[in-house]
């Protein structure tokens, strides 16, 4: 068989579909959302074909997210949130403490955002104390640290926040926050892994923010094969951050028509 991609061998839809399907973290971070909101995202996450890795919402709804997806039977879908979020201004000891306060509150993954705009700014030290400091405060949970690639835009930027993000103790490096003019692109996402290549491969990849469609999700798993290798794409190396995602990756696998998708959280 034909190989591509570092070695992967060709995905059919339902492959590529079930392997996303896991690595998901079904996110709704809308200013809307509401405790009702958040059991109907949950109620989603009990799907006859798996779970997704995670529900990514706001801090002030860990403990319904969590509640809701115990009684769904769903104890092992993790619970993540959001620090920093969404504009990366936060200081250092701000952000700690609010990492600090979500992981008692039950948490258990912290996607932060990374202060690009210090970066862009010519500060690229202050992302490493920033993060270094959610480190401390979320334990053994793991860091996803939010670049903004799209607000960095120039590759050398993304490859600096990608390094200093690693430096500070990043466990996954995530592409956006889904709320800037441009999110998840294979170009960015390319530097990132290069970056992550030239660590070991020991630090993660979530890419979120503008995915609509399987045709998106099979050319990130395609870079992600590149550099981890097909039988590591597993939760603990690749996340897809979306929630519209979910109904097109249940119709990949059922064989089904794919529903109209909005990109985005």
């Amino acid at each position: 068989m034909a190989r591509q991609n570092g070695g992967m061998p060709p995905l059919d839809e339902r492959q590529a579909a079930r392997i996303a399907l896991r690595c998901l973290d079904l996110t709704s971070l809308k200013d809307d959302d509401t405790p009702a909101s958040i059991e109907a995202l949950a109620r989603r996450a009990a799907t006859p074909h798996g779970a997704p890795a995670a529900l990514c919402v706001y801090p002030r709804f860990i403990g319904i997210a969590r509640s809701a997806l115990d009684a769904q039977g769903l104890a092992k879908v993790r619970v993540a949130t959001v620090v920093n979020f969404p504009r990366g201004e936060a200081s250092p000891a701000q952000a700690a403490d609010d990492t600090a306060a979500a992981m008692a509150q039950g948490a258990d993954e912290i996607d932060v955002v990374f202060p690009w705009r210090a970066l862009r700014d010519g500060a690229p030290q202050a992302g490493v104390e920033l993060i270094a400091r959610c480190r401390a405060a979320a334990g053994d949970a793991p860091l996803k640290v939010i670049l903004e690639t799209g607000g960095l835009g120039d590759a050398a930027l993304i490859r600096t926040a990608s390094e200093r993000a690693i430096e500070g103790g990043a466990d996954f490096l995530k592409t956006s926050t889904g709320k800037a003019p441009v999110n998840a692109t294979p170009e960015a996402t390319t530097v990132m892994l290069d970056v992550i290549r030239a660590h070991g491969a020991r630090v993660g990849l979530k890419v979120a923010g503008g995915l609509a469609t399987l045709a998106d999700v099979r050319v990130y798993l395609g870079l992600a094969a590149g550099v981890y290798g097909a039988d590591r794409l597993t939760p603990a190396t690749l996340r897809f951050g979306a929630s519209s995602l979910l109904p097109v990756l249940l119709a990949a696998i059922e064989g089904s028509a794919a529903p109209a998708s909005e990109p985005g959280y």
